[in-house]
């Protein structure tokens, strides 16, 4: 086998426009798992949004949380977390209601998810996409001394690229990546799916050009450009797709196991 380790995306990648996993990926992660070649899981989401892919389908791995920020073992223990403080946040949060009123913030810290209203129609699309529920709060509703894994900004679409741009400006220490077309991500500066996936192939003693990742968006692509194996998904932004060469089929067309069948892996 020319791959020793296998990171992969969650939203658009492992599950399909329906927010479902099809079942040759299902079998492609049992077969994996037979092989002793680690499956992990790298996302935006936090655990509480990646425990219920577990329960639907029947298996666990390690997952990593927030884009890098936070890694747990597959029997919930955490391996590495790292973040920025409730200060910044506060910042951050500031920033986004003056400066981009049409936005919706969202804090994730560990396991826990925090929006100003529940009741909006962005967070409860996501509360139904990810199966998990949001807590109605603020920042208050934090220790002092909390460690913020991440900072998701909900934004409008034709906003989005401008939105990114001052943001970088005003907080040049973050680190901040388009997760979709809507979706701006936010983490201590340093996080990135780039830098867990090294920590994550140290920990395993497995060289980078032996690792195969599966991503389809922004905040996968210095993923991708850090393994020996990386895979575009099919159904990628047109710009993502002029910048990657090894492309895949769709995350509606097992685009997943095409792709670990081409490197070697026997579904028999």
């Amino acid at each position: 086998m020319i791959f020793q380790i296998v990171f992969c995306d969650v939203d658009g990648t492992l599950l399909n426009s329906a927010h479902e996993m099809l079942p040759g990926t299902l079998r492609a992660i049992r077969v994996l798992h037979k092989e002793g070649i680690p499956f992990i899981i790298i996302s935006g989401r936090g655990p509480s949004g990646i425990e219920p892919i577990f329960k639907e389908n029947g298996f666990r791995c390690p997952m990593i949380c927030y884009s890098g920020a936070l890694m747990l073992n597959d029997e919930g223990r955490t391996v590495f977390s790292e973040g920025f403080s409730r200060d910044t946040a506060a910042r951050l949060i500031q920033w986004i209601e003056e400066t981009a009123e049409d936005c919706v913030w969202n804090v994730y810290t560990q396991n826990r998810w925090i929006v100003k209203d529940r009741k909006n129609r962005r967070v409860a699309l996501e509360e139904s996409i990810v199966h998990a529920a949001a807590e109605e709060g603020s920042l208050a509703s934090l220790a002092p001394s909390a460690v913020i894994s991440k900072i998701m900004c909900m934004c409008p679409a034709a906003e989005l690229g401008r939105i990114e741009r001052e943001m970088k400006a005003a907080f040049p220490a973050l680190s901040i990546a388009r997760s979709s077309d809507t979706l701006l991500e936010i983490m201590q500066s340093g996080v990135s799916k780039s830098s867990a996936v090294k920590k994550a192939c140290a920990l395993y003693r497995i060289p980078l050009s032996a690792a195969v990742a599966f991503g389809d968006q922004f905040n996968d692509a210095d993923m991708l450009k850090t393994v020996g194996l990386p895979f575009l998904m099919g159904n990628a932004p047109e710009e993502l797709k002029r910048r990657f060469h090894q492309i895949t089929d769709s995350n509606d067309a097992e685009g997943i196991f095409h792709a670990l069948t081409k490197l070697g892996l026997k579904m028999d």
